[in-house]
């Protein structure tokens, strides 16, 4: 889910599946391929210095409007593979 909170702005929400997410790192969002810096991250009203699978956290970032984002978007680090949408794919 995406939020919009006074005085801070847009914050993603949800789960991090793999990796981490750190203040500092410019994540990529697919399928809308927006890129932007994550300003802070929070688990249940407490600020981390990095997320860890696992974890629900919500993240705020830079220059994104809530309208930009959707529920289902996937976050991803811009400079190790990014996120992207498939062309295609087979099922078995």
């Amino acid at each position: 889910d995406v939020y919009k909170i006074g005085g801070i702005g847009t914050v993603p929400v949800g789960r991090v599946e793999t990796g981490v997410l750190k203040p500092g790192m410019v994540v990529t969002f697919a399928p809308a391929g927006l890129t932007t810096e994550v300003k802070s991250v929070e688990m249940h009203h407490e600020a981390l210095t990095e997320a860890v699978p696992g974890d629900n956290v919500g993240f705020n970032v830079k220059n994104v409007s809530v309208k930009e984002l959707r529920r289902g978007y996937v976050a991803g680090d811009s400079k190790a593979n990014p996120p992207k949408g498939a062309a295609d794919f087979t099922a078995q």
